[in-house]
């Protein structure tokens, strides 16, 4: 998501192993990724169309990450699918895809989407706790699972890495995007609202993480620390990149402008995207499920 005015009175917890899914759910029921990235009436084609052209002007890795085309014809399975900006995406280059999500608010407009468009032969949607995968989407010959931005905000990530496997076999390709610890982003927390006070930083990191203020769980991972957590799941790594510093100041943004940063207006291009492979907000990681 991107930041936001942020609404207040969600309280963060300590620690993300003790905040109960239920908490997860509310939280994202309250304010779906990415509703407010258009100002037709929400539910309407213009709506869906405005949303997907905003989010891909300010993050347009999704796509050459996704690679949508590729699937054509392939069984996809999303995790997270929120909106279902990509999910459609996905369907609409002739994939087959199964999408989950936590929030029964966020999958009503995914659904309707997949009306608008008449894709609902190419989507199916599936409400549930990705900690219990498995519990809630059939054990389809997946060839491609695809989580862009939620096993980060998840109490135990691990735990849905191991359901993707339950519900997954060898070769199948996984494709996910984690926050990443050493990003602009967790500098631009820290001294804005951390005030420097460094030994909080987790808890300003989740706070503050995205559009609507008081994210109960948000992680972050180096690039050593994701490959680990695959690993130690039953997944072969084959590639991780850094993506995407947000340019924009938010005041003019959430107007629906877009003016850049004083300190990012002048910077050239290519120092721009050297410094988001290096300190970019979004680690995009490809692996594929072990024999």
């Amino acid at each position: 998501c991107r930041p936001d005015r942020g609404d207040h009175g969600i309280t963060i917890m300590t620690s993300a192993n003790t905040v109960p899914i239920e908490a997860v759910r509310q939280y994202w029921n309250q304010r779906p990724c990415n509703i407010r990235h258009s100002t037709q009436p929400v539910g309407t084609r213009e709506y869906f169309d405005e949303v997907e052209q905003r989010k891909y002007f300010v993050e347009p890795h999704i796509p050459v990450f996704a690679q949508f085309e590729r699937w054509n014809g392939k069984n996809v399975l999303e995790i997270g699918c929120g909106i279902g900006t990509d999910t459609l995406n996905f369907a609409r280059h002739g994939a087959r895809v199964t999408a989950v999500d936590v929030s029964e608010n966020s999958l009503q407009l995914a659904r309707r989407r997949a009306q608008v468009y008449g894709l609902e032969d190419r989507a199916r949607f599936f409400h549930g706790d990705a900690e219990r995968l498995s519990e809630i989407v059939p054990p389809d010959p997946y060839d491609l699972v695809y989580s862009f931005g939620m096993i980060h905000h998840t109490p135990h990530p691990e735990r849905v890495l191991q359901e993707i496997r339950r519900v997954t076999g060898p070769g199948t390709h996984l494709k996910i995007m984690v926050y990443h610890r050493y990003a602009w982003k967790v500098l631009w927390i820290l001294l804005k609202y951390g005030k420097g006070r460094f030994w909080r930083l987790s808890d300003w990191v989740a706070r503050y993480s995205e559009a609507q203020t008081g994210c109960p769980v948000t992680y972050t991972y180096s690039r050593r620390q994701c490959r680990e957590m695959l690993e130690q799941n039953g997944f072969q790594v084959t590639g991780i990149r850094v993506e995407h510093i947000f340019p924009y100041r938010i005041a003019d943004y959430v107007e629906h402008r877009y003016v850049k940063e004083w300190y990012f207006r002048w910077m050239p291009e290519a120092l721009f995207q050297g410094l988001e492979h290096r300190c970019g907000w979004h680690l995009c990681a490809d692996a594929e499920v072990k024999g």
